[in-house]
């Protein structure tokens, strides 16, 4: 897939819940070749330190206006840094990247499972969903005040469950407990997933339990975003060699890889 390194202008910015913040760009060479699934590298400062960029899912992409969406956690300096950009700047991209991406093949009725920001990179994925596609989404937080997109999946989505573990906000529990629920009621053909690695885990277990293909978005740090420090192997258990998240990935078949 076709790499830019692009100055996009930062056009729209919003402070979703304390220090989790979205941000669209405009950027006809990243809207052109990017796919549900893919991610950004970005270059935070000019300066020196932070030297590597940060690597951050794509989350929305709107082809009619050239928009391309990222929400992304202030975590450290860098995203802190990210974070004080404003309307205006131009930010330096590098993108889109990753090789496996959300693929719905011929699929006519998925389940689509996230959990805390790893609910970021699946919305482009079920907005894009053609009509005769069910998705069923089921996202899952820890409490209330992490709640985000609530209104952007459930518009979005054919049927859609929310979770909270603490049961402060929609359903209680784990959203994994509620795919469970309904994977035979609703004939569910496929499984997509992004989130916390406890999360995918049982993912795959259950995709291992009804032998239904689950696409899993893993996370590794990533040093160069193109396959070159070997900073983000995974065991691929068929080919008994490692793959590259950041290259062969971020989207891995369950079956393929060892987690």
């Amino acid at each position: 897939m076709p790499t830019k390194l692009v100055q996009a202008e930062l056009v729209k910015k919003q402070k979703l819940i304390t220090n989790i913040f979205k941000f669209s760009i405009f950027s006809k060479e990243l809207v052109s070749c990017a796919k549900p699934g893919q991610f950004l590298e970005i270059r935070v400062s000019n300066d020196l330190v932070p030297f590597l960029r940060r690597p951050i899912s794509i989350h929305s992409i709107d082809k009619e206006n050239n928009i391309i969406e990222f929400i992304f956690q202030v975590k450290g300096k860098g995203t802190e840094i990210l974070s004080s950009k404003q309307i205006g700047d131009n930010i330096d991209i590098l993108g889109p990247l990753g090789n496996g991406t959300f693929d719905l093949k011929d699929y006519k009725n998925v389940a689509v499972i996230g959990g805390g920001i790893g609910v970021f990179p699946l919305y482009e994925l079920v907005k894009s969903s053609p009509k005769d596609v069910e998705t069923n989404t089921y996202l899952g937080f820890r409490n209330k005040e992490l709640v985000t997109l609530e209104n952007e999946f459930k518009e979005a989505s054919s049927y859609f469950i929310l979770t909270t573990d603490d049961g402060s906000y929609g359903e209680n529990g784990f959203a994994i407990d509620y795919l469970k629920k309904d994977i035979e009621k609703k004939n569910i053909e496929a499984i997509y997933a992004c989130g916390p690695m406890p999360m995918l885990k049982a993912v795959k277990k259950l995709s291992e339990e009804t032998k239904i293909p689950a696409y899993l978005s893993l996370e590794k740090l990533m040093g160069c975003g193109v396959g070159a420090c070997l900073g983000c192997n995974v065991m691929n258990v068929k080919k008994g060699s490692y793959d590259k998240v950041c290259k062969d990935g971020p989207v891995f078949l369950a079956e393929d890889v060892e987690i």
